[in-house]
């Protein structure tokens, strides 16, 4: 059996949400991406939700799902039951310390600074604004569980890479 590595598509990333609600309105309100299908498991007592940029979902659950794992861009969020009613309950957001290591996702947006008025007219916290720092072509936003979005004009938009 032989496999050719020049069709291989990274799929999705995986992270783990304390409050399936507040993340899926983040990811699905305010950076617009759409919840393509949701996998309970109740003997292990989570759930799966899959998200993307795409322009249309199909109906079957079927298709929902052959789209989830086909496509580049996806979104895994993991919930496991009960920690959205957990207080002191939090995920490393691999940015502090203990457990130091993922930084963020990242999203391209079609004008950085109408986007970055757009999360703040919304109340998005941001990590670090335009404004902020040497990068002025560059923010970071964070999402329920404090996760890290970096936000970039996509270069199709403006004719030149962002860094």
């Amino acid at each position: 059996m032989s496999t050719d590595p020049s069709k291989y598509v990274f799929n999705h990333t995986m992270i783990r949400v304390k409050d399936p609600k507040a993340s899926i309105h983040f990811y699905t309100e305010i950076l617009g991406m759409k919840l393509i299908t949701k996998n309970d498991f109740p003997q292990s007592k989570f759930t799966l939700y899959f998200l993307a940029y795409v322009d249309k979902v199909p109906e079957s659950e079927e298709e929902k799902k052959k789209l989830a794992f086909s496509i580049p861009g996806v979104l895994e969020l993991t919930h496991n039951w009960g920690t959205e009613d957990q207080e002191d309950f939090a995920y490393s957001n691999g940015n502090t310390e203990p457990g130091r290591g993922f930084g963020h996702t990242a999203i391209v947006v079609d004008n950085i600074e109408k986007a970055c008025e757009r999360f703040e007219s919304m109340g998005v916290k941001f990590i670090k604004k335009l404004t902020d720092g040497s990068m002025k072509n560059i923010a970071f936003i964070a999402d329920p569980d404090n996760y890290w979005v970096e936000v970039i004009t996509n270069p199709k938009f403006t004719g030149s890479s962002p860094v």
